[in-house]
């Protein structure tokens, strides 16, 4: 089972390496990180690169396809030709298209989500509508082959969601316990339903500073 997770200068780091972490785990699974060409892709923070050891030619027909996001280096791989004709012919013949956080513009871009439901970060959430998809505030929404997940950390849950689809429900436990993945985070401001007005606000800033 091939699994391609796309890389490119300005992805999340998280995106791609938490359901990297989970879906590794899978019994026959393998992981592939893939780019346009291969070598150190830098993250969005620009403190950390992950190798692509393979280029998109590689790898035309991926099992499983992951797209992660970002912030500026996702809006600018979403207009990328050669990225989204990649990603048209292997969603074609793929057996599962997932996305994580931004990276569902990408999906977006390339006329994946249209007439679906799907979810991105939520500070992304109005771009949907450009693609003719319909945001839902979940954390991880499925239509059919096609998995979306919210922000960033929620890659993981995406992960876990399709490890049960494919390799039933215990095994998907069973990487979880390995993983031990239980998280009980010091604060409950994880979602826009419940973090305060004022830390809405802070974390919008912060945000927008990203994508300037």
């Amino acid at each position: 089972m091939d699994i391609a997770i796309l890389i490119y200068d300005g992805f999340t780091a998280l995106d791609a390496v938490g359901p990297y972490e989970v879906l590794s785990c899978l019994p026959n699974a393998k992981v592939h990180f893939v780019s346009k060409e291969p070598g150190l892709k830098r993250t969005h923070t620009k403190a950390l690169s992950l190798s692509a050891d393979y280029t998109l030619t590689d790898l035309p027909n991926p099992d499983i396809l992951v797209i992660p996001g970002g912030t500026r280096g996702t809006m600018a791989a979403a207009k990328d030709e050669t990225i989204l004709d990649w990603i048209k012919k292997a969603h074609a013949t793929s057996k599962w298209t997932t996305s994580v956080c931004t990276g569902a513009l990408i999906l977006g871009a390339a006329g994946i989500l249209r007439g679906l439901k799907a979810t991105t970060h939520w500070c992304a959430k109005d771009y949907l509508s450009q693609f003719g998809a319909e945001y839902t505030n979940d954390r991880v929404v499925q239509q059919g082959k096609i998995i979306t997940a919210a922000g960033v950390s929620s890659g993981i849950d995406m992960a876990l969601h399709l490890a049960g689809e494919i390799a039933g429900k215990e095994m998907a436990q069973v990487i979880q316990l390995i993983i031990e993945y239980d998280p009980k985070p010091p604060f409950d401001s994880g979602s826009i339903l419940k973090a305060d007005e004022s830390i809405i606000e802070l974390a919008e800033n912060a945000v927008k500073r990203e994508f300037e």
